[in-house]
């Protein structure tokens, strides 16, 4: 599919991304969307992802010359196909644009691993060629609402959704015959929504968290890594930290939460306030901004500047190419999640808390076995198994009777 328009990030706090066609002009059912988005109070990320959704549709609109307000479910039903069998664009590097294909250094065969196959040092899947199944459900949840919100105003000639809801369910009311003694489940799904796999959480093990800690390069990446792993805090929300909000005396660091955007202190290890003024001293001798309103987090090199959720990505990126593994920040918070709830003097309401999750059920996801978990057990089986082969257990002695019994009961030798 042709790469037509494009997805602009603006400065305005009201609208912070624009769809653009393909001759510079702002899409107008897209921009509207964006506005009721912000309205809603969502955060700026939000229409940010929503907006890759709709240029990947209106990419596909434009190709087949098909009105937005015109497209029909055969439409939505053949791009929904397209996006199963697709390869996904390759993103070349800037380094490499102006350089011939043949001059662009490809990695050894065996260097790193197949798309889409097992990590060998994580097992976790690596990036695959395709697009990966929540993509898919991303993008039908994405369109179905965007085609719902107009059809609501009523913009344009648009009649019918052509991302409907599942054919058996799209008049019934929701829950319409629900057990009150049972959890509630949902009802409404879209009728071209793939499946998407239940990902079970994982943890870095200790041996290979001190391995990635030990590839860092300074003090801030090392501070950073100990403070995601003692807070749990999510990786952009632990970025909005600033200088006054770091409280060595009361051992907190203080961030906005993602979703709510309100301020909460985060109770941290006594490690990662001695790497932190490790990062400070260094950082403040070479010229960095320092107050308390200020940044906590900044660039390595000049010119300043705060330390962004992509550049904080690609650092810890580089210290996983020297392993060889694929882990990423969001398992820094699950390894966090995981150390907090083997604590028995911690209870789980706590945790809640502190992860700043709105409902104490979210932490189910990590009482199911994890697929370490499954492996050590099923070995620690056979492990066992092999002992009883090797060591059998005596057979039991055969029935009968005490000859003292049968000496007091028929008069028997005296002894």
């Amino acid at each position: 599919m042709p790469e037509i328009g494009q997805l602009i990030e603006t400065e305005d706090r009201w609208e912070p991304v624009r769809l653009l066609d393909p001759l510079g002009r702002p899409v107008e059912p897209a921009a509207e969307y964006f506005k009721d988005l912000m309205a809603a109070d969502c955060s700026p990320l939000t229409p940010r992802s929503y907006g890759m959704d709709l240029l990947r549709w209106w990419r596909y609109l434009w190709s087949f010359e098909i009105e937005w307000d015109r497209a029909t479910r055969e439409d939505a039903r053949d791009f929904t196909l397209w996006m199963k069998v697709a390869d996904k664009p390759v993103r070349v590097h800037w380094r490499h644009r102006d350089k011939d294909p043949s001059e662009i250094l490809v990695p050894m065969s065996g260097t790193r691993p197949a798309p889409g196959s097992p990590n060998p040092v994580t097992g976790k899947p690596t990036i695959g060629t395709k697009y990966a199944a929540t993509t898919r459900a991303h993008f039908e949840t994405v369109l179905r609402m965007f085609y719902d919100f107009h059809l609501d105003l009523n913009t344009g000639s648009l009649l019918v959704n052509p991302f409907p809801l599942v054919r058996a369910r799209r008049s019934a009311r929701v829950n319409a015959h629900h057990n009150p003694e049972k959890e509630f489940w949902k009802q409404r799904t879209g009728l071209y929504r793939p499946k998407v796999p239940k990902r079970i959480p994982r943890r870095i093990p200790d041996e290979k968290y001190t391995e990635v800690f030990a590839g860092l390069r300074s003090h801030r990446d090392r501070a950073l890594l100990a403070f995601w792993v003692a807070t749990g805090a999510r990786a952009e929300e632990l970025l909005t930290a600033t200088q006054g909000g770091a409280k060595v005396g009361q051992q907190t660091v203080g961030v906005i939460r993602k979703g709510t955007r309100d301020y909460q202190e985060l109770p941290a290890a006594p490690d990662a306030f001695v790497w932190l003024r490790l990062y400070q001293e260094e950082a403040w001798k070479k010229g960095v901004p320092r107050g308390r309103g200020k940044a906590l987090w900044w660039t390595l090199r000049r010119p300043w500047r705060p330390l962004e959720y992509d550049a904080a990505r690609m650092m810890f990126t580089r210290a996983n190419e020297l392993l060889g593994s694929n882990w990423t920040l969001h398992d820094l918070r699950h390894t966090a999640t995981f150390l907090m709830l083997d604590d028995p003097n911690l209870p789980p309401v706590y945790v809640q808390k502190i992860l700043g999750h709105k409902y104490l059920s979210t932490l189910d996801i990590y009482n199911r076995p994890t697929t370490d978990d499954i492996i050590t057990a099923g070995l620690a089986h056979h492990a066992r198994q092999e002992r009883k082969k090797s060591n059998p257990p005596p057979a039991p002695p055969a029935p009968a009777y005490k000859a003292e019994s049968l000496n007091v009961l028929f008069g028997g030798p005296a002894q």
